[in-house]
């Protein structure tokens, strides 16, 4: 299953083409995790993979850096979860209107 496929270093630089600097600089600015951080040879998942091309993408449609691009993936996400929070309180919302 693609979920529990595994990237080194150079696997996950050479599928989304960009260099072993550029992806310490992703990791170090939160961008992606490895799967432990700690250890000195890392590896990722293909979360992993998914984020970091969604994040190039973003990169080529705004033109921003690598800081950029960890801001703008950080208020994305904070965007979705306020968005199924407010789902979840117009379902309840409506419940409540429909028991009344």
């Amino acid at each position: 299953m693609a979920e529990e496929m595994t990237f080194t270093i150079v696997e996950l630089c050479q599928s989304v083409d960009i260099s072993q600097d550029e992806l310490v600089e992703v990791v170090g600015l939160g961008v992606i995790v490895p799967l432990e951080p700690d250890k000195p040879r890392w590896i990722f998942d293909y979360h992993a993979l998914h984020c970091l091309r969604r994040a190039q993408r973003l990169q080529a449609e705004l033109d921003l850096d690598w800081s950029g691009i960890a801001m703008t993936l950080t208020l994305l996400d904070k965007i979705d979860a306020l968005k199924k929070e407010n789902d979840q309180l117009r379902r309840q919302l409506n419940r409540f209107l429909m028991t009344s």
